[in-house]
């Protein structure tokens, strides 16, 4: 087998037919509709009274649709299709028999047909490789016109479109099928993690109202404070795990809102207040009214708060600014920090699932921070930009789309 026959089989590879093996017992795929249509318009063109799209392999040829004629299989070798295919060029003879490389094919002779007229229009795709023919075939002699064989050179380059956009649905539907299967454990896992948090933070929640009854009861001092932190935490917490899993369940289901941007702030700096008390960053915050849902919205800006102190520079206490503003399509946040700051050819990966860089000095972590927030940004139309901050930092622009 040469070269060129490797590569023309993997390109008829690519159009997804079901290829038979060597066993000319197996019978030849169902014609689709389309072809089907093809073939008969064929037929109605040339005016012969058979017509036939043929596949052609290392050693067999195959009918993937006929007209005036039950599709069947044959090898290569007795095939009449096969013998100037490669070519590229159409072939058309008024009579078989009188051609010397035809009138010995078993197709000619009588020993399987004897045909007469014969025209052969080759499939050649894009990249200039034949996948087989278009034919036409009659037991008496004949003739084409040149608007005749103009028509079934047009035909020949539709059945080639045809072949291709069947392969790219079978090709969608298997994605789709994919990203059902997917959705579907991505729905358990979200399930069974939520389930394991619930848990937890309704117990934290528990405890805590009793503390506050307690302190309602005469208890007072830092002890309270606290509490309060701990029991709007844990609430805050447990709304989280619950919009967060029907985020993963549906794919988005966001509810709008109006936000304010430096309110969503302070309940993340609550909710972070140990990480920034051992780290002693600082954060100041600009306002900005948009409309987002608040959820997705306060856990991207955790996200990227909590990003901007786990990777800090050693013995630099972290600095971050946010900001927002109104752009030509919706709102855009920005945080914007002192840190190690991300190197270029990185900037895109990752916001991809489980990419971390493995830097020196680099804290554990999933790789997920930012590809939920990304998620996040995405499910609005928007999406993220990161970039450098002179001297030494990140800056994330979140771009949050038309919702906003």
């Amino acid at each position: 087998m040469t070269v060129n026959e490797l590569v023309r089989d993997a390109v008829l590879a690519e159009t997804g037919l079901p290829i038979p093996g060597p066993d000319l017992e197996l019978a030849p795929p169902i014609a689709s509709e389309r072809l089907q249509n093809l073939v008969e318009l064929a037929r109605t063109v040339c005016g012969q009274p058979v017509t036939a799209i043929n596949i052609i392999t290392e050693g067999l040829q195959y009918q993937v649709a006929t007209a005036g004629m039950e599709p069947h299989m044959c090898a290569r070798e007795d095939s009449m299709c096969a013998v100037g295919f490669l070519s590229g060029a159409p072939t058309v003879l008024e009579d078989a028999s009188l051609d010397p490389r035809y009138n010995t094919n078993p197709y000619v002779d009588g020993r399987r047909s004897s045909i007469r007229f014969y025209a052969s229009i080759p499939l050649v795709t894009e990249d200039g490789f034949v996948l087989g023919t278009l034919c036409a075939g009659a037991h008496e002699t004949g003739r084409l016109s040149d608007e005749q064989l103009r028509g079934l050179e047009i035909l020949a380059a539709q059945v080639v479109d045809v072949l291709h956009l069947e392969h790219r649905s079978r090709q969608l539907a298997k994605a789709l099928a994919e990203s059902q299967r997917s959705n579907r454990l991505l729905a358990e896992f979200a399930g069974r993690i939520s389930h394991d948090l619930r848990n937890p933070l309704t117990s934290i929640i528990g405890y805590a109202e009793l503390c506050e009854m307690d302190i309602e009861a005469g208890l007072d001092g830092p002890t309270s404070e606290y509490l309060r932190i701990v029991g709007n935490t844990g609430r805050r917490m447990l709304s989280m795990v619950e919009d967060v899993l029907a985020f993963a369940t549906i794919g988005g289901d966001l509810h709008p809102k109006q936000v304010f941007l430096a309110e969503l702030v302070k309940d993340v700096m609550e909710d972070l207040a140990a990480a920034l008390d051992e780290s002693g960053a600082s954060v100041d915050c600009g306002d900005l009214t948009f409309t987002a849902d608040p959820v997705q919205t306060r856990v991207l800006l955790q996200n990227l708060i909590h990003n901007a102190m786990a990777y800090s520079r050693p013995g630099v206490p972290p600095v971050i600014h946010i900001t927002g503003h109104r752009g030509e399509d919706g709102a855009v946040l920005r945080v914007i920090d002192n840190g190690k700051g991300i190197a270029l050819a990185d900037r895109e990966r990752i916001l991809d699932p489980l990419v971390r860089l493995h830097r020196e000095g680099d804290p554990p972590g999933s790789g997920l921070g930012l590809a939920t927030c990304s998620r996040i940004a995405a499910a609005t139309g928007g999406r993220i930009e990161i970039g450098p901050v002179p001297g030494a930092g990140t800056i994330v622009a979140v771009h949050l789309g038309p919702l906003s």
